[in-house]
């Protein structure tokens, strides 16, 4: 599916009386969480202990 037909279901799926900001917002949600998938996608997150040694940095 396109970028633009993705676009068209999210706003067709929305209720009518939908806001500009609340298209804005649903658009934003669905770019955060497919860049977060690719990212899983690509292996590019941290590990368990990778995320323990990062919060022990930060808290020291």
């Amino acid at each position: 599916m396109s970028a633009k037909e993705e676009v068209i279901k999210i706003i067709k799926d929305l209720p009518n009386d939908v806001t500009l900001e609340d298209i804005v917002n649903e658009l934003s949600v669905k770019v955060k969480i497919q860049k977060g998938l690719d990212q899983l996608n690509n292996g590019e997150y941290y590990s368990r202990d990778g995320v323990k040694e990062k919060f022990a940095k930060w808290l020291n």
